[in-house]
């Protein structure tokens, strides 16, 4: 049973997904549709955590919207993420941020990785 459910999810995977770590900051592609149209909408922040492997990796992007916090978590190889486009990378110590939802300002940046 397990080999089974191994192989039904090895088909669901993306073949290209670009890489990204906790902290970078994102520009996440994602299909909407309203009605019988279908639209691409961008949503740009820092990830905050990445948990899951194989077919359910999920990640979450936060960003600020008028002033409010606003969090969405996407699957990396659902049919509905376009694609994840690396903005720049940051440095970060740990693997999860969730520490950043207290913050605002500047307190809530992370710091850039310089390669």
């Amino acid at each position: 049973m397990n080999q089974i459910i191994r192989e039904i999810e090895a088909e669901q995977l993306k073949e290209n997904v670009d890489s990204f770590n906790v902290g970078d900051t994102v520009k996440v592609y994602g299909k909407i549709k309203e009605g019988n149209r279908e639209r691409i909408q961008i949503f740009e922040g820092t990830v905050l955590k990445v948990q899951g492997g194989s077919s359910r990796e999920t990640f979450t992007v936060r960003k600020v919207s008028n002033g409010v916090g606003v969090e969405k978590t996407w699957p990396v190889h659902s049919p509905n993420v376009e694609k994840i486009e690396v903005v720049r990378r940051g440095k970060v110590r740990r693997a999860k941020l969730n520490y950043l939802r207290d913050r605002v300002g500047k307190k809530a940046k992370v710091k850039e990785l310089v390669r």
